[in-house]
């Protein structure tokens, strides 16, 4: 018996949105929810504050933009996650990866760049502006010649 099957389930959210292996998608996907995708989808997945979880028989042709992504199946797109990217043993990957952290399994395939990005701090109040706003506003080319920066 495989340990992949017992990985796979782990991975999956049991309470989470599916697309079935014999559904095919063309079009763009948006859910507020876990999302688990076994079948096809082609143009783009996104939930923003959740997990979309490409299982081994997915075939998604799009791209794919979440909190955090585990894929086990194949991927053709830019895959954007704010906290994670997860690529496992059986999956394929051809596109560009942005995220904070990532994990890439021995004997994934994985084609593309990877840009790791910090997540943005969380505050405490969204009321009081970040004390370094107003000279990041302020193009480089307007400072350095002599323009100057009201504070």
């Amino acid at each position: 018996m495989s340990s992949i099957p017992h990985r796979v389930s782990e991975a999956v959210s049991p309470n989470a949105a599916t697309i079935g292996k014999a559904v095919k998608i063309v079009g763009d996907i948006y859910t507020k929810e876990d999302l688990n995708v076994d079948g096809d989808v082609e143009g783009k997945i996104e939930s923003t504050d959740n997990k979309i979880t490409i299982g081994t028989t997915g075939r998604v042709q799009a791209s794919v933009k979440a909190r955090e992504v585990v894929i086990f199946g194949q991927v053709q797109g830019d895959v954007e996650a704010v906290d994670k990217v997860d690529i496992r043993r059986e999956a394929k990957l051809v596109g560009n990866i942005t995220t904070a952290r990532i994990s890439i399994e021995d004997g994934a395939l994985f084609k593309g760049s990877i840009d790791i990005r910090k997540p943005e701090p969380k505050t405490a109040t969204s009321a009081a502006p970040a004390p370094t706003s107003t000279a990041a506003a302020v193009p480089a080319s307007a400072a350095a010649v002599g323009t100057p920066i009201v504070r």
